[in-house]
C-alpha cells in the first residue's frame, strides 16, 4: 500500500515515519481493550478497574455477565503498519459514565474503528452517534463471538443506520492478525475518502 498524505513533522516529503491516531470505540464489553492488546507492538497501556457491586446499577452487564473488569480512562498501544506508517491506538471507555472522557480523546484523531457486538447492536450506537457528531471517518468492526450470529452485512448497515460508504468488516478482536486488518481496512478507508476529496468538481 501507499500510504503517502499522512503527515509527519517533517512533512510529506521529508521521508521518516508518519504517525496518526487511531480511536477504537464501542459499547461496553465490545472488545476494546482485547483488540489493543492483540496488536500493540509495544506492552499496551491500560486503564482496567475491577468491576464491584457498587457499579451494578450503572454497568449494565446484560450479555457480558461475565465481564470482570472494565477501561475507567483509556486503553494506548502502539502499532508499525509498515516502514512508513505507525499507528497510535487510544481505546475510549465505553460505560456511559466515562462519556465525558470522550472530547479529550478525539482531539488529533484522524480516524476510529468502531467494534461492535452483533448480539448487542444498540451498545455501540452511541460511539457511531460520535463519530458522525465530531466528523472522524471510521469503519465497524464486527467482533465474532462465540455465540454471534452470522447475519448479512447489509442488515447490519440498516440496523446500524451507516453510510453505503462505511466500511463494515469482520473480525477476532482477540487475534492480531486479524486486528491488524481492521486497522488496515481503516487506513484504506481514509486514503479512499482523501482522494474523492481532491478530485476536481
Amino acid at each position: 500500500m501507499d500510504f503517502k498524505g499522512f503527515d509527519h513533522p517533517g512533512g510529506p516529503d521529508a521521508g521518516g515515519t508518519r504517525s496518526v491516531k487511531v480511536m477504537i470505540a464501542g459499547g461496553f464489553g465490545t472488545g476494546k481493550t482485547t483488540m489493543v492488546r492483540s496488536v500493540s507492538d509495544i506492552k499496551p497501556l491500560t486503564t482496567e478497574e475491577t468491576l464491584t457491586q457498587a457499579s451494578a446499577d450503572v454497568d449494565h452487564l446484560i450479555g457480558v455477565a461475565d465481564k470482570t473488569e472494565t477501561t475507567v480512562s483509556l486503553d494506548f498501544g502502539k502499532i508499525g503498519i509498515n516502514e512508513k506508517l505507525v499507528l497510535y491506538l487510544f481505546g475510549t471507555p465505553g460505560q456511559e459514565r466515562f462519556w465525558f472522557l470522550w472530547n479529550g480523546l478525539f482531539k488529533g484523531a484522524l480516524g476510529a474503528v468502531v467494534l461492535v457486538d452483533t448480539r448487542r447492536l444498540a451498545s455501540s450506537f452511541r460511539a457511531i452517534e460520535e463519530m458522525e457528531r465530531q466528523n472522524v471517518p471510521f469503519v465497524i468492526a464486527l467482533n465474532v463471538f462465540p455465540d454471534s450470529k452470522d447475519h448479512p452485512v447489509e442488515e447490519i448497515r440498516d440496523a446500524l443506520d451507516i453510510s453505503p460508504h462505511t466500511p463494515i468488516v469482520a473480525c477476532d478482536a482477540r487475534d492480531r492478525a486479524s486486528s491488524r486488518d481492521v486497522l488496515v481496512a481503516l487506513i484504506r478507508h481514509l486514503k479512499e475518502r482523501s482522494a474523492v476529496a481532491l478530485e476536481p468538481r
